[in-house]
């Protein structure tokens, strides 16, 4: 016999559909979103340590969280690129920051990737903890968040387990980037 608690912490249905439970990570909706500083790697202040969310101020700004630069990471962030360059008109700017603690050795593999998926428009960063920074909320549960913004206030917050950011979640995320544009 199922209990009834376990089998909605499981699964929710919505509208006759079975769907697993959205992790939650990441500011949510609405929420003002704070500075913090990373390490440049592949963008225009390469080298330097910096505070994007400062530094691109009321725009549209897609900020992607990641504990490893995996091929779907390497994928979203190549994703988002091409709605930055879409959307230069709007002034819409993106960073990825891989969290470590151990962000040296992340050099080589933000450079590399880089170059070899043709990221031009998304600063690939580091900041130095792989809990990311506390004031905002990514969960020790989550590979991948992602957040959107728009005058510094929260319209997107996702959050993806290990190995479930996919091509339709990529999809989906590209897609909800129109909810910043409007």
């Amino acid at each position: 016999m199922f209990k009834y608690s376990a089998m909605v912490a499981a699964v929710l249905v919505v509208g006759g559909v079975a769907m697993a439970a959205e992790l939650q990570s990441g500011l949510p909706k609405g929420e003002f979103v704070p500075a913090f500083t990373v390490s440049d790697i592949t963008g225009p202040s390469k080298g330097k340590d910096l505070c994007y969310r400062c530094q691109y101020g009321n725009r549209p700004v897609v900020s992607i969280f990641a504990r490893e630069m995996t091929p779907e990471v390497a994928q979203l962030a190549k994703a988002i690129d091409g709605q930055v360059e879409k959307n230069k008109d709007a002034r819409m700017a993106a960073f990825l920051v891989l969290l470590s603690d151990s962000p040296d050795k992340a050099k080589p593999v933000l450079e590399e990737t880089a170059a070899k998926s043709m990221i031009k428009n998304v600063p690939l960063t580091t900041f130095e903890n792989a809990k990311g920074p506390g004031a905002y909320k990514i969960s020790d549960k989550a590979d991948v968040t992602v957040m959107m913004w728009l005058d510094s206030e929260v319209a997107v917050s996702k959050g993806f387990e290990k190995g479930k950011l996919d091509k339709a979640a990529i999809d989906q995320l590209v897609a909800d980037t129109k909810t910043i544009l409007e």
